[in-house]
């Protein structure tokens, strides 16, 4: 089994196609054909169903999985490594994050770390808690940027800690006041940004008991902003995430505070990649640098 192989049967189940996986391996349809056919026999099982509309994981195949891309990480670990002994900064990383933090964090810290590492690749995943929690668990990401996961199986790095804010109709009656009551969330027509996927919107409303009538719901934070500015409910979400937006919306503070720890987590810190640990230093000069330090409680700029 090598780790081409292994990288080959990885791009065909992300990509559901034979053809896509040898477009990226920069190899001819047939060539990957050859390649995972090999493999197949050498473990005496397929590994994909095969169809007019493209290829899909057997379950022996679902099963390998875990293993393939494990093998795939200790080749970048050594080829990393490798290249370290060299004088040569490189590699590739994958990294999931939270949609706000991928548009409001990611270009000032990706623009450092390209100028320093202008070597390493760098692919963006953007979900929420639910889909960062089952990447770390199949190790598809070298590492996740956002609030700390609920599993157990993984290390977490707190960064910083942002405040949750209420997101109000500026004509709303509680507008123009300093704080909105927690428990008022269950008197308000609400908008539910993901529900059930473990956000921080979850997150808050089961940790006390909340239970608010949801009209609507969508997907993208965004969106709910904009219901919002039109009248239609309520929300509240990151004081990150809204930064930059200029609606005719009021932002509240919860009475009490509310805030959230934002962070990295890692399928392993000990097995992290030059690279990742690289990116860790990274993520943590920069957010250092212009948000609330979470052993000061002040603004580090």
């Amino acid at each position: 089994m090598e780790a081409l192989q292994c990288e080959a049967v990885l791009l065909a189940a992300e990509q559901g196609s034979l053809t896509a996986a040898a477009e990226r391996l920069d190899y001819t349809q047939s060539g990957i054909t050859r390649m995972i056919s090999s493999l197949e026999e050498e473990l005496g099982f397929p590994l994909f169903i095969r169809s007019r509309r493209g290829v899909r994981l057997t379950e022996n195949g679902k099963e390998m999985l875990p293993l393939f891309r494990e093998l795939r990480r200790a080749q970048q670990r050594a080829e990393q490594s490798a290249a370290e002994i060299r004088g040569i900064v490189s590699g590739s990383l994958t990294i999931g994050c939270y949609y706000s933090i991928s548009a409001m964090w990611m270009p000032e810290i990706l623009k450092r770390f390209k100028k320093r590492y202008p070597k390493i690749i760098i692919r963006l995943r953007e979900g929420g808690n639910e889909e960062m929690s089952h990447w770390l668990g199949e190790r598809s990401v070298d590492c996740c940027l956002g609030a700390e996961p609920r599993r157990r199986d993984c290390d977490w790095l707190p960064i910083f800690r942002d405040e949750l804010v209420v997101w109000l109709p500026k004509k709303h009656p509680l507008a123009g006041e300093a704080s909105f009551p927690l428990e008022r969330l269950a008197e308000e027509d609400f908008i539910h940004t993901a529900p059930d996927q473990d956000t921080d919107q979850d997150r808050l409303l089961s940790r006390y008991g909340i239970r608010p009538h949801s009209p609507f719901s969508t997907r993208d934070g965004f969106a709910t902003y904009n219901m919002v500015e039109a009248g239609l409910g309520i929300s509240f979400n990151q004081r990150l995430i809204s930064k930059r937006w200029k609606g005719e919306v009021a932002e509240l503070p919860f009475s009490p505070p509310q805030y959230v720890t934002l962070g990295i987590s890692l399928p392993s810190l000990r097995d992290a990649s030059p690279a990742a640990k690289r990116l860790i230093d990274c993520v943590s000069e920069t957010m250092g640098e212009q948000f609330w330090a979470l052993d000061s409680g002040r603004q580090t700029t």
